[in-house]
């Protein structure tokens, strides 16, 4: 009896280097290399900035780096959102199209006259409703997120153009200090972009609503049988998802300083889930990493600047993206495959 209990830590040790315990290892990996986060990210990020350097010098401008962090910005906003939702077993494919509606509906506000403040709050509410509405029907029906959100994105898509009337609607100089206007150098939708994804990640870090939302994604089955209250949880995600998606609408008014038609919609959405998918979220729930997410949204706002200043067809940014998005969902599969467990 002493002797195997001696025995039996000494063996889980070496078990866990390269296999399950219980098992002695065929082989053990080498101590010095260390696996760096999120490593394959940071240097196709890299290979694309080095290339469009090389080729385009008009990429390394102050202007051009700030035009392509305004740009990312609105995208980040969505995807702070998306990834605690998809981390937590969820999905939410109508954000652009919220975020279209509360970009109609503002700019028509203002253009009514409106003053900015009543405009933003009532837009905000509206698009916290909106993902309040998706969270009730997903919980309630058990229809899956992808369908109900899909289909809501579609019918939010036709509200924003029946709001501009299929015109578009300026709003003059309104808004114009968020949209363009810079704090020491850094502009203040960066700044906002920033402080939604770094509260996000520390609610997913150190909240106990953040660790819900991992324990929903892992198995909402065990969850609600340990006292979680996943219907609560669901909804109170599917709220904020809206609220993100109403305030990266109001970002992106104030940044062209009009509504149009088609702007924003199912097209942003999807770049916003291929740098979620991108960054390492999962698809099935239980593991969802800010730091990813920011990469990937870097990585595709990136890749559609190299493509406008290489003169490359517009058309072929839909290819690129659609072309990300897949292969991330794949390499996405194969990764919760190889996790423990499956």
């Amino acid at each position: 009896m002493s002797l195997k209990a001696s025995s039996a830590p000494a063996f889980r040790d070496t078990a866990t280097a390269d296999g399950p315990p219980g098992r002695a290892p065929s082989r053990l990996k080498p101590r010095g290399l260390v696996r760096v986060p999120h490593g394959g990210l940071i240097v196709v990020l890299v290979l694309v900035a080095v290339f469009t350097a090389v080729q385009a010098d008009s990429f390394t401008t102050s202007q051009n780096l700030l035009n392509v962090l305004r740009q990312i910005s609105v995208t980040a906003v969505l995807a702070a959102g998306l990834t605690l939702l998809m981390t937590a077993g969820g999905m939410d494919f109508s954000m652009g199209s919220n975020a279209a509606v509360t970009l109609s509906v503002a700019a028509q506000l203002l253009h009514d006259g409106w003053s900015t403040a009543p405009t933003v709050l009532v837009t905000l509410l509206l698009a916290t409703l909106i993902g309040l509405v998706n969270g009730l029907v997903v919980t309630f029906t058990r229809v899956a997120p992808f369908v109900v959100t899909l289909a809501t994105a579609m019918l939010l898509d036709g509200v924003a153009l029946l709001v501009l009337n299929g015109m578009s609607v300026t709003i003059g100089d309104k808004m114009s200090t968020l949209g363009n206007s810079e704090l020491l150098g850094v502009p203040y939708l960066l700044i906002v972009a920033v402080l939604a994804l770094a509260l996000t990640g520390l609610v997913m870090r150190f909240t106990t609503f953040g660790r819900d939302a991992f324990a929903m994604g892992g198995n909402e089955h065990v969850a609600r049988l340990s006292g979680i209250n996943v219907s609560g949880r669901k909804l109170a995600l599917y709220a904020l998802a809206g609220a993100l998606a109403g305030l990266a609408g109001l970002m992106l008014l104030s940044r062209l300083g009009a509504a149009a038609p088609n702007t924003g919609g199912l097209q942003l959405q999807l770049t916003v889930v291929a740098a979620v998918v991108i960054g390492g979220t999962s698809l099935a729930g239980g593991h969802g990493t800010v730091v990813g997410t920011t990469l990937g949204v870097v990585l595709l706002g990136v890749v559609a600047n190299a493509l406008n200043l290489l003169q490359v067809n517009s058309y072929y940014q839909y290819v690129v993206t659609g072309g990300v998005l897949l292969v991330a969902a794949i390499v996405n599969e194969f990764q919760r495959k190889s996790a423990p467990g499956h």
